[in-house]
């Protein structure tokens, strides 16, 4: 199975790029599943229904998102609604929207894509993520229930990244990190067969501090006080993801490449 994994959409011009790009990735690559993180598509913060659609009827297959995952307040009002919609799994019981779910491809397979956030420097409050992920697991193992399974570990620390990602080997087909927008060197299938990447990247302007306009964040480093509020930048987008594939018998991973296209950062295009 070939599944491209793209990270967080940073405003406008993060999912506009998104939008105009997809339909060719999905081609060129001949991708069975595309998992999008959303949680920054909408001024930076949160995603609304509109946004979801928009990203799915351009070629997206399931989006993701994080801690800020209901930063727009609408999103509580739809989120138990939308299967194709995933907040971290770890959130608290109650919290509207699913943390996980067993989507088919078009050809037949059955993937699991699970959202799950780290805690170190992030939210100490949350249900331990190693916990959780157990529990995930256990609904659709790899290879008696699920043909895929595919884990975006939204999360600020690598070190908890690379844990989670060796705690999962020979469990899962891909951890691929999240929520720093920076995409990491370190894409690689770990010794039991499990892909994994520190961080997928954004799909935003690199111009920027992390997809937002760089002015206001530099004036709050260079004097510890806000101006103003912050605004996504709004210059051409690079699209960052990774292109994994899966062998159909176990459901490990065969190969794992960076995908990066257009704005600021050198192209790499995926071989495998």
């Amino acid at each position: 199975m070939r599944i491209l994994f793209l990270g967080d959409m940073a405003g406008k011009t993060g999912r506009t790029a998104v939008r105009d790009r997809l339909p060719g990735l999905r081609e060129r690559h001949s991708l069975d599943l595309v998992i999008v993180n959303g949680e920054n598509a909408a001024g930076g913060f949160g995603i609304t229904r509109a946004i979801l659609n928009e990203t799915l009827e351009a070629g997206a297959d399931i989006i993701t998102t994080g801690n800020h995952a209901f930063r727009q307040r609408e999103t509580l009002s739809w989120a138990d609604e939308e299967d194709l919609f995933l907040r971290p799994a770890n959130f608290p019981p109650g919290t509207p929207g699913r943390g996980s779910n067993l989507i088919e491809t078009k050809g037949g397979a059955r993937v699991l894509v699970a959202n799950i956030m780290g805690r170190v420097f992030m939210d100490p409050h949350l249900d331990d993520p190693f916990a959780s992920a157990e529990r995930v697991l256990a609904e659709a193992p790899l290879g008696e229930v699920a043909d895929a399974v595919i884990i975006d570990f939204h999360a600020e620390a690598t070190s908890e990244k690379q844990c989670f990602g060796h705690f999962c080997d020979g469990r899962v087909s891909l951890v691929v990190g999240t929520h720093t927008h920076i995409p990491t060197a370190d894409h690689q299938v770990l010794g039991g067969g499990t892909a994994y990447m520190s961080d997928a990247g954004m799909c935003g302007d690199y111009d920027s501090s992390l997809g937002m306009d760089k002015e206001e964040p530099l004036h709050r480093f260079l004097t510890s006080l806000p101006k103003a509020r912050m605004e996504p930048a709004t210059g051409p987008a690079t699209v960052c993801g990774v292109l994994v594939v899966t062998d159909d018998k176990t459901g490990l991973a065969t190969g794992i490449e960076p995908l990066r296209v257009g704005g600021r950062l050198a192209e790499v295009i995926p071989t495998i």
